[in-house]
């Protein structure tokens, strides 16, 4: 990780001036070497996002190699006219693909099917870490309640969390044909198809335009906090928007609720029950 770093350190950052004249050469000349060095200049922020999720998954290079799909897609689809920063517009999308990563890769048997697994794989360690920093003992009821989500559903979390890992290598004896099989043999396919995947981009697309749409009928101290939150390749954590306007990380949470709840009929209103919102809510 530490070559990778030194490599990417190599390519400059951009000016807003800069990143403005590569993306209109790329969005109207369709110029392969200004996408490059659009790409090569957030190489970092891949880096820093990825790092984010490091106790989700052992190798972090893995998340960066996803991240770095992510990027390459956020930059094609770029558009320059719209006064949007790209590394705002491509933290979406390095997202979007590490955690489909993380998801589909955890395990052998997907972990995170359901809106409440999703909200468990992410948050039930740090739940769990947080109270005990408090002196409270983490029992399953008490989880539950801190997550909002039922004790069965916490006790089948973290059963899948704590099984062991089967070697997909591991033989399992010989085949027809003589030869020796293994657990890789008979996993099916799970490449996603080209039509599929030409879906998932497009519909990432209309959710950010969604979200920008929404964050334009905020105003005042909510409008910053969406924006602050959810808009930004760095965002606040509740903590720093509490310090922000002088009010408690609670209240701070409580704001952030509300106008989540807002956002959440505003989006199933647009998009019915296609985006998760739950399982996307930040700590």
């Amino acid at each position: 990780m530490a070559a990778y770093m030194n490599e990417v350190r190599r390519f400059p950052l951009l000016t807003p001036e800069e990143e403005k004249g590569l993306a209109t050469r790329l969005v109207e000349h369709g110029d392969t070497s200004a996408a490059r060095k659009l790409i090569e200049a957030n190489l970092r922020l891949v880096v820093k996002i990825a790092y984010e999720y490091r106790r989700a998954h052992r190798n972090l290079l893995d998340l960066v190699q996803e991240g770095n799909v992510g990027l390459i897609q956020a930059v094609s689809k770029f558009d320059p006219y719209r006064g949007v920063k790209l590394s705002s517009y491509a933290a979406f999308w390095i997202r979007a693909y590490i955690l489909k990563f993380i998801l589909n890769n955890w395990r052998l048997v997907k972990i995170g099917t359901t809106q409440a697994q999703r909200k468990l794989f992410f948050n039930l360690r740090k739940e769990r870490e947080k109270l005990e920093q408090l002196g409270f003992h983490p029992s399953t009821a008490l989880l539950a309640e801190k997550l909002d989500v039922s004790e069965k559903d916490v006790i089948e979390m973290e059963r899948r969390l704590g099984s062991p890992e089967a070697s997909l290598d591991a033989p399992l004896g010989s085949g027809d044909d003589g030869g020796e099989r293994t657990r890789l043999d008979y996993i099916p396919s799970e490449d996603e198809r080209p039509d599929r995947q030409v879906a998932q981009s497009e519909f990432a697309q209309l959710l950010r335009g969604k979200l920008e749409t929404f964050a334009s009928t905020l105003e005042g101290r909510e409008q910053t906090i969406f924006r602050d939150r959810w808009l930004t390749e760095d965002p606040l954590t509740l903590q720093e928007i509490g310090d922000r306007y002088n009010v408690s990380r609670e209240r701070a949470r409580q704001l952030e609720k509300r106008m989540l709840d807002r956002l959440k009929k505003y989006l199933e209103a647009e998009l019915g029950s296609a985006v998760d919102i739950d399982a996307m809510i930040r700590e």
